[in-house]
């Protein structure tokens, strides 16, 4: 499969896997370190996967990716907060994740040369 582009149910399959995968780690609870962790191991993962994708643009795998983040946002960012600051969570969510998705955004253009030279 190395020589064939990935389509994008494979690529759907890669991404959901790594979520369920995300669920399952963070089910007692999650470290925003972990978080990060995770969040790197995506990055990568979609990196690898859509570099084959010769049909899309840069941008368009890079906006792939985010969505990819902000899915594990979703799924697993609340696992990191203590049950006492969830009614700070309910306020700060949305920043946070905002900030998150600003930051993958440049670690995927920080990581693309590492990946692609070790791959």
């Amino acid at each position: 499969m190395a020589d064939q582009q990935p389509t994008a149910v494979v690529i759907d399959a890669h991404v959901m896997q790594f979520l369920a995968d995300s669920r399952r780690a963070a089910a007692d609870g999650l470290t925003w370190a972990e978080f990060g962790g995770l969040m790197t191991a995506l990055c990568r993962l979609c990196i690898e996967t859509l570099d084959r994708v010769k049909t899309l643009s840069g941008p368009e795998k890079k906006a792939i990716a985010l969505v990819a983040v902000a899915a594990l946002f979703d799924a697993v960012a609340g696992k990191c907060v203590p049950l006492a600051a969830w009614p700070a969570w309910a306020l700060l969510r949305p920043a946070l994740r905002a900030f998150v998705l600003a930051l993958a955004s440049g670690a995927i253009e920080s990581m693309i040369p590492m990946v692609r030279s070790s791959t």
